[in-house]
């Protein structure tokens, strides 16, 4: 159920932001006459942007070539995933990302599928899911909804050291980035915050072990801010986007007859003030 690149570009032209066009009148300049300038030659004209406007009507010829296209798009985009029944959603004020927790699940699944072996941890930015899952049945749109980045699933080794430190700059960065594998509990207080962090099973991390890794290849280059990730070493890029990856979870799914629910809570443990204090860029300072 793949869309192509070009196919994406165009669905902007069926979105409402279709309407709202960057209005661009010419200016005349003014040249200097030839007696004043001899070596003077015609001047173009000079662009006055006029902003962002709605009342400028589509231009007839464009909506013809792009009505086809659009048709496709729209029923590409309206087709049917499985069944949702209570939602995903990112949470909100120190809840628990149980969208962000199904997504970095995915990405360990799918990671462990493609290299034969298994993926010990996941991580995500939770800045990057743009947009909840709505209780219901799924269309391929909420899942572009949810990530309309093309953002690929990169994996790295990493020592256990590399993964507490990113799990660390993700709670001081954001208050708490989505990840898989991982069990967090802070506890502590504003000044002096104690994380309790082991794998998934209750097992300590080891600082010195080396383990494979999922994440994006956003977060790997750099992005939002959690450098532990660079750390990563022997990459390797799958060439599975994000959003494929969710695309192909759905699919089975529903192949399977069985409804996307949310894992279980619990995996992030931490009081609201902390949180609080963490958002504000306040915790351990």
């Amino acid at each position: 159920m793949r869309l192509e690149s070009s196919a994406l570009a165009l669905l902007f032209a069926i979105s409402p932001l279709a309407c709202q066009k960057a209005q661009v009148t010419a200016k005349p300049v003014t040249a200097a006459s030839p007696s004043e300038n001899p070596n003077s030659r015609p001047q173009l004209l000079q662009a006055q942007s006029m902003g962002v406007i709605k009342d400028v009507a589509d231009d007839p010829g464009i909506m013809k070539i792009l009505a086809p296209k659009q048709a496709e798009i729209r029923a590409t985009f309206d087709l049917p995933l499985c069944e949702c029944p209570k939602g995903l959603f990112r949470g909100r004020n120190g809840e628990e990302n149980l969208l962000g927790y199904w997504v970095t699940d995915s990405m360990r699944a799918r990671a462990s599928k493609i290299l034969g072996r298994p993926v010990k941890f996941a991580l995500t930015n939770s800045g990057g899911l743009r947009a909840n899952l709505p209780a219901g049945r799924l269309k391929v749109s909420d899942i572009y909804g949810v990530m309309p980045f093309e953002n690929e699933l990169v994996t790295i080794e990493m020592t256990g050291q590399d993964v507490l430190d990113a799990m660390k700059q993700g709670i001081l960065h954001r208050g708490s980035e989505p990840s898989s594998g991982v069990k967090l509990v802070l506890s502590g207080t504003v000044d002096k915050p104690d994380f309790k962090m082991t794998w998934e099973d209750g097992a300590a991390i080891k600082p010195d072990e080396v383990v494979t890794v999922a994440t994006t290849d956003y977060l790997y280059n750099g992005g939002d801010s959690i450098p532990a990730l660079k750390k990563g070493r022997r990459p390797f890029t799958t060439g599975v986007s994000i959003r494929q990856m969710l695309l192909d979870a759905c699919a089975e799914l529903a192949r399977a007859g069985k409804p996307l629910e949310a894992p279980a809570l619990g995996r992030y443990i931490i009081p609201p003030e902390l949180y609080a204090a963490a958002r504000e860029h306040r915790l351990g300072k």
